[in-house]
């Protein structure tokens, strides 16, 4: 989730899909084209992007091509770090089943019966981890900052998924999502916080405790701070500053090496999350910080409890080193 696009015509809404609808084309106000899409919603063609430059850049691929497919081979690095001229949505989507299938074991929800359940992904992309979802839960709201990602998102769960399990929600300002409080029964998010403002990472978190029911589970992924950032902080503000620029910015925001260093846009301490946890007054029975077993101590500075929760430490060797996971579960 990036700083937020605008769309050029119509307000955005949150939308069902079914792949029974016929495909219609939308005239909007002021002259901009629409596309057809396969599941018979429509978005204008033309968008106003205010995100970083490689997610204007991968929102226009989505709204150029023609399928699915051609927008994961040449924008999936930007979804997954996966790159390849034979590259399938099937093979994107398989890498996105096998995430969601370890993430449910690994933070107890094989535990629930989650075919009765709903969850909200925020920062849902193009569908990598959409359709899984569509399979394990009854219903699911997909919310993402750009228009075109969300309608390849239903284009993604319509081959690969559930459709009439599909909403989506598209966050216009980058950190609202409307959807009413106390209404999802889990939230999700992964490799989406840190790409954010910091602001902005910090309101989708309180968006996720306002939404999630009493009972319901918190799923979150945020960047935090490595010894390799003293190089990498710099460098990432140089990437960004020649984003901005006419002739090369557009260039380089097509290069998975330029993007890796300035896609990473803000680290987030787990005790700042914890303590918007505290203020927030969400009871909870569980609080769980996951992160590398190479990384120690995350918790040194953070609150004693945390709704009512005392925070534990649990290792997870499949995360990235600069990454860790905040789980909640409320009361």
């Amino acid at each position: 989730m990036r700083q937020a696009p605008r769309r050029r015509c119509g307000p955005s809404t949150l939308r069902s899909v079914s792949t029974a609808a016929r495909p219609t084309r939308h005239h909007c106000p002021n002259g901009s084209k629409a596309r057809r899409n396969p599941v018979g919603n429509t978005e204008p063609m033309a968008r106003r992007r205010a995100q970083l430059v490689p997610w204007r850049v991968a929102g226009g691929v989505a709204d150029e091509h023609a399928n699915a497919d051609a927008v994961v081979r040449e924008t999936g690095w930007v979804f997954n770090n996966e790159t390849g001229d034979d590259l399938t949505l099937g093979d994107f989507v398989m890498s996105g089943n096998k995430e969601v299938n370890a993430y449910m074991r690994v933070f107890g929800m094989n535990e629930l019966d989650t075919n009765s359940l709903s969850i909200l992904e925020i920062g849902s992309g193009i569908g990598r981890m959409t359709s899984r979802f569509t399979k394990r839960f009854a219903s699911v709201i997909a919310a993402d900052v750009d228009a075109a990602f969300l309608e390849r998102c239903r284009e993604t769960v319509a081959r690969h998924g559930e459709p009439d399990k599909l909403r989506t929600v598209h966050v216009a300002d980058g950190h609202s999502i409307g959807v009413p409080s106390d209404s999802v029964d889990a939230v999700f998010s992964y490799i989406t916080l840190q790409h954010c403002a910091h602001e902005d990472a910090l309101q989708l978190t309180s968006e996720a405790l306002r939404i999630v029911k009493p009972g319901g589970t918190v799923m979150l992924n945020y960047r935090t701070w490595v010894p390799a950032d003293v190089v990498l902080q710099p460098a990432g503000t140089l990437v960004r500053a020649l984003w901005k620029t006419k002739l090369v910015g557009p260039r380089i925001a097509r290069q998975r090496w330029a993007t890796r260093l300035g896609w990473q846009a803000n680290r987030v301490a787990v005790d700042e999350v914890l303590s918007l946890v505290s203020q927030s007054g969400r009871s909870c029975r569980e609080v769980l910080v996951f992160h590398n077993p190479s990384r120690r101590n995350l918790l040194a500075s953070s609150p004693a409890t945390v709704g009512g929760a005392r925070p534990e430490e649990r290792p997870l060797p499949r995360a990235n080193k600069s990454h860790w996971w905040l789980i909640l579960r409320l009361s």
